[in-house]
């Protein structure tokens, strides 16, 4: 990645107002580093335009890595967090230990992880509980709902009506949008957002298979696209998606960097430049569900 500071587009992230990079920097990127390690990335993504950081307690080590960064940057990153718990005093556990390892006192969006269906934001209750509490205490500007499976824009959509959260995130690339059931979903949740100007981040942008039988050679549960044009067009898929406002980069960090650079010179696909691309790519295998065709890359 290019070490000069790199004009990247921004868009404003719904009811947030928050004009976020087109890129948001995948916090699981720094699952394995310390704080020596994450510093020369962390630097480069700024230096490329990025001002939003997305990272969770799960992934691995991120949190403590990037935190010793952070106050110093405060001024220049919008930092979400998310928590996967179920139960209160376990949701407030988490926050506090996130706060801590960020080393801020407040989140700009603090989000329920990993939320793919309605059985699971009923599981959630409590969590959300300590999520708005969070929102009226200061600790967190705004909040939001995350998910990473089939079930996800339905399941976001409920908890809009619920909870009248201020961002959503889910999977959007050329595969998946191939499914007219997901699709159909996601465009229902869409609308929903563009009516209650709910911030739209998207996930998955460079996936390309599930890894099947083949062994992980980057850091991400599915297989990404390998060449600069699968990786961009995926990003510009994403990012030319009606009501998308902006897409997290994935765990890899090689894969990262790669898609950022692909979104600092990004250019919209047309309508038709879209459908055609969700076309050619209908006989590859979906990434989805999860439960069947994840891999962890550590095994």
């Amino acid at each position: 990645m290019d070490d000069k500071h790199t004009t990247m587009e921004t868009r404003r992230l719904g009811r947030t107002g928050h004009h976020s990079s087109i890129a948001i920097l995948g916090g699981a990127a720094f699952a394995t580093d310390t704080p020596e390690d994450a510093e020369p990335f962390l630097a480069e993504a700024l230096a490329a335009g990025v001002n939003h950081l997305d990272i969770a307690p799960g992934y691995g080590l991120a949190e403590r890595a990037v935190g010793p960064h952070l106050p110093a940057l405060r001024d220049r990153l919008f930092i979400a967090c998310k928590t996967g718990e179920t139960e209160r005093d376990w949701a407030q556990q988490r926050l506090d230990k996130t706060l801590t390892r960020l080393q801020v006192d407040h989140l700009d969006l603090y989000q329920a992880h990993g939320v793919t269906s309605v059985d699971e934001l009923d599981r959630r209750a409590e969590a959300f509980e300590v999520i708005l509490d969070a929102r009226e205490q200061g600790l967190t500007r705004f909040i939001g709902i995350t998910g990473h499976d089939l079930g996800a824009p339905r399941a976001h959509l409920e908890a809009i009506r619920r909870y009248d959260v201020d961002t959503v995130m889910f999977p959007v690339y050329p595969r998946v949008w191939a499914d007219p059931v997901y699709r159909a979903d996601a465009e229902a949740l869409l609308a929903e957002c563009a009516a209650r100007d709910v911030g739209v981040m998207a996930i998955k942008a460079v996936a390309w298979r599930p890894w099947g039988d083949r062994r992980p050679d980057t850091m991400t549960w599915y297989e990404p696209h390998r060449t600069d044009a699968g990786i961009e067009r995926g990003v510009r898929f994403a990012l030319s998606t009606p009501g998308v406002h902006a897409f997290c980069t994935p765990s890899d960090p090689g894969t990262a960097r790669r898609a950022i650079e692909a979104a600092a010179r990004y250019t919209p696909l047309s309508d038709d430049e879209r459908t055609a691309v969700a076309e050619d790519v209908g006989a590859d295998e979906p990434i989805f569900p999860i439960a069947e065709r994840a891999v962890s890359p550590w095994r």
